[in-house]
């Protein structure tokens, strides 16, 4: 269904996590981004999820952007290799480049910084500053304590139930591209 490329910004863990799950997530995504000729924009990062997805966007033949604060280069092993690889001063502007570089976010398993990245790009698009589309992939129910905190949120009259619009969670990568595709050929 793809009408033209896209570029798709990835958010995700610098560790692969516990689960082997996590992993074939990160590589189903990165050779579907590919496959469908789409760019895969991401945090550069050679290591964890974040690895997993780039390298597998590579076998695949796809582009890829990564965008990584120089006081991780070392720490998240900066790859190199990429088609755009972007060092940059601080982690605020790294997550805002990969946006400003993306037509639609996807989030995979991760910690606190990719739960960051996510909730602020919910909140720009609450307060109307962007209308792309969010996915959340929940690999093996990953983020299903995330899902019922949005609720109970809403629940108890913290945001509206409107904000649940803004995200689109899933199962795998397939349907993710499957929906970006669809709401931006839409457009």
């Amino acid at each position: 269904m793809q009408t033209s490329a896209r570029s798709i910004c990835l958010f995700c863990g610098s560790r692969t996590g516990s689960n082997p799950a996590y992993a074939e997530g990160a590589r189903e995504l990165g050779s579907q981004v590919a496959a469908r000729g789409h760019r895969l924009v991401y945090g550069a990062g050679d290591r964890g999820l974040m690895g997993e997805a780039a390298r597998a966007a590579q076998t695949a033949g796809g582009a890829v952007t990564g965008v990584i604060p120089k006081h991780l280069v070392d720490m998240e092993v900066g790859k190199k290799d990429l088609d755009d690889y972007v060092v940059v001063e601080t982690m605020h502007e790294r997550k805002m480049l990969m946006f400003q570089r993306s037509d639609a976010v996807v989030t995979l398993p991760g910690g606190p910084g990719t739960l960051d990245e996510l909730i602020e790009v919910l909140t720009w698009r609450q307060l109307g500053l962007h209308s792309r589309p969010v996915v959340l992939i929940n690999v093996a129910g990953y983020w299903d304590p995330l899902l019922t905190l949005l609720d109970h949120s809403i629940s108890h009259g913290f945001a509206d139930a409107s904000f649940r619009d803004y995200l689109t969670d899933v199962a795998d990568a397939v349907s993710a591209i499957d929906h970006i595709e669809e709401v931006l050929a839409a457009r």
